[in-house]
Formats: C-alpha cells, sequence, structure tokens
C-alpha cells in the first residue's frame, strides 16, 4: 500500500479521493470536452463515476496507484484528478490527469503535475515517470514540456476513442533529469504531509 498523503501547492491542495466525491466526478468528467481529450470512460454516468472513484480507490490500497482528487486550496473546490499507476517493480509511475472545462488555460494542470512529479520521485522513489495524452490534445503536451518532461514518441492510431484512431503522444522523465532541473530551483509542492 502507498502511504496516503495531502500535497500543497501554491493554489491547490491535492488529497486522497472520497466516495462522496462521486458526484463532483460526474459533474466535472462527464462533459463531452473533458472526455474528449482523456482516457476516462465516455458517457461518465453517477454510477460509472461511482466505480471509477472506487477503483482508485482499490488501486491506492492495492498499492498499484495513487490517484489525487485536485481541489482548491482557498475553498476546497474539486476541480479534477491527477495520478499515477505505479509499477513500482520497474520503479516507474504513469501519470494522467484531467481538469473539469471551467479550470483549464489556467495553470492548474502545470501546478499538479509539477507538484505530482515532485512526490514521484522524492516520495515514492521513482526512477522513471511517463505520461501519455491524446494526440488531439496539444494542451497536455504542452503541460508536460513545462514540467520538464521530453516528447519522447508517438504510438500511432493507438487508442479507439469515440470511433476514431487516435494517436498517442509519450512524454517522460528519469530522476537524474528531474535532479538537473531543480538544482538551485525550489519546487512548488513544498508540504507532503
Amino acid at each position: 500500500m502507498t502511504p496516503i498523503v495531502t500535497i500543497g501547492t501554491k493554489r491547490l491542495r491535492l488529497r486522497p479521493f472520497q466516495t462522496a466525491d462521486a458526484e463532483a466526478v460526474h459533474r466535472l468528467a462527464g462533459s463531452q470536452d473533458v472526455a474528449a481529450g482523456t482516457f476516462l470512460p465516455h458517457p461518465m454516468d453517477r454510477q460509472a463515476a461511482q466505480d471509477w472513484v472506487t477503483e482508485r480507490l482499490k488501486d491506492q490500497a492495492a498499492g498499484t496507484g495513487v490517484t489525487f482528487a485536485i481541489t482548491l486550496l482557498e475553498n476546497g473546490e474539486l476541480i479534477g484528478s491527477i495520478g499515477m499507476e505505479l509499477m513500482l517493480v520497474h520503479e516507474q509511475g504513469r501519470l494522467t490527469y484531467w481538469l473539469g472545462r471551467d479550470y483549464w488555460n489556467q495553470g492548474y494542470g502545470t501546478e499538479a503535475v509539477t507538484a505530482l512529479v515532485e512526490y514521484g520521485f522524492n516520495s515514492l522513489k521513482l526512477h522513471r515517470i511517463y505520461a501519455p495524452h491524446f494526440h488531439t490534445n496539444p494542451a497536455s503536451g504542452r503541460v508536460l514540456q513545462k514540467v520538464g518532461m521530453t516528447h519522447e514518441g508517438r504510438l500511432r492510431e493507438h487508442y479507439l476513442r469515440f470511433g476514431q484512431r487516435v494517436d498517442v503522444e509519450l512524454y517522460g522523465m528519469i530522476r537524474n533529469e528531474f535532479l538537473r532541473l531543480k538544482v538551485g530551483q525550489k519546487g512548488i509542492a513544498d508540504d507532503h504531509g
């Protein structure tokens, strides 16, 4: 089991999901706009949202993943999700995230991804973190570039989404790259407890 923590940033609090969060997940992730750029199931009805939260909690308990509700520090409002599927035998994590439509283009994605990358390398002691995103969602690629990840390639027609074959872009970072980025810098994820 991976430790249950809360991660604070300048504007966000990344906290473990609770079953009561399913309604907010339904409201935010049920949007076609959100679903189109993510690996989330769609449509995301209330039962699908509850199942999604339950699966994240099971992954956490089994030590195969960590998933956090992205909430606003000022009022606790849930605005999205970020997490990593963990392959600890290989010391790596597969990072995924999504934000509700109203929270796009405000830097929240970059802030949350930075915090989770820091948590992955500093606390989970991972060697590598990688993140896939649909080619049709270039904003996600820009977030991953901003945090210092390297574009590692494209998986052509890798995923079937809404009846269309979609290319998946792959970004990654290894521990020594992370450490080089942090030399002389102070990370934004100051509190891991």
